[in-house]
């Protein structure tokens, strides 16, 4: 068995009536999406991220509010292969569902309905296309009296890194051009390469701003494929 460690989760963006989003197309591709005003009327968007900052899924849907119920549903969303089954599945290509948010007194709960799809050469859904159904149920709850400090350390220590890595993205998503991301490069994963980077910060050494916006930059060249 190994210690517990502590890792960055993924993060979510929520935005109001936001008419620009990016899909997830399959292939590690995402692709800008435009909603017309009448589609974005009322509605949130949820942007979500991965560990490192890179796209996942984005997707948006209406709250419904009642008196003691408030509920999101989304559009029917494309999704990138879970992470628990993407390093060792490859007989499909796409997660197609919808996503529920409901606020409970302690947090709140997530439902997935989900058909794992496979797609042609071409990204479109070949023949009957789904291999799968797949339920999903996640609970988040507020914790009490619980110790987070490893994780306040470790956060306080590559903060600035991350908010380096969330602008260089910002900066190439503002650019509204299809994105595809390299799975692997010299056998490491984008994921790997960012992590590492932040790790060393206050550890082996200090943190170099400009040391880290070349790393950062240096990095999704080598990950993000020209179109």
């Amino acid at each position: 068995s190994t210690e517990p460690i502590v890792v960055k989760h993924w993060r979510q963006d929520w935005r109001y009536q936001d008419r620009n989003l990016y899909t997830y197309a399959g292939f590690n591709t995402w692709q800008p999406r435009s909603l017309s005003r009448s589609e974005a009327k009322g509605t949130w968007t949820q942007a979500v991220f991965q560990v490192d900052d890179s796209p996942r899924y984005e997707a948006f849907g209406a709250w419904e509010h009642k008196a003691n119920y408030s509920k999101w549903q989304s559009n029917e969303t494309w999704r990138p292969l879970p992470r628990r089954e993407f390093s060792h599945r490859d007989d499909y290509q796409v997660l197609v569902g919808t996503n529920r948010h409901t606020i409970t007194p302690t947090g709140w709960t997530h439902q997935e309905d989900n058909i794992k799809v496979v797609l042609n050469e071409l990204g479109q859904v070949a023949g009957d296309g789904v291999l799968a159904q797949e339920l999903g149920f996640n609970r988040y709850e507020r914790l009490e009296g619980f110790d987070f400090s490893a994780g306040d350390e470790y956060w306080a220590r590559s903060q600035e890194f991350w908010r380096e890595v969330r602008l260089a993205w910002k900066e190439r998503l503002e650019k509204r051009v299809a994105v595809t991301l390299a799975e692997e490069i010299e056998g490491e994963r984008l994921f790997s390469r960012m992590f590492g980077y932040a790790g060393k910060i206050g550890n082996d050494e200090p943190y170099d701003e400009l040391d880290a916006r070349r790393y950062i930059s240096e990095t999704l060249a080598k990950f993000v494929i020209p179109q």
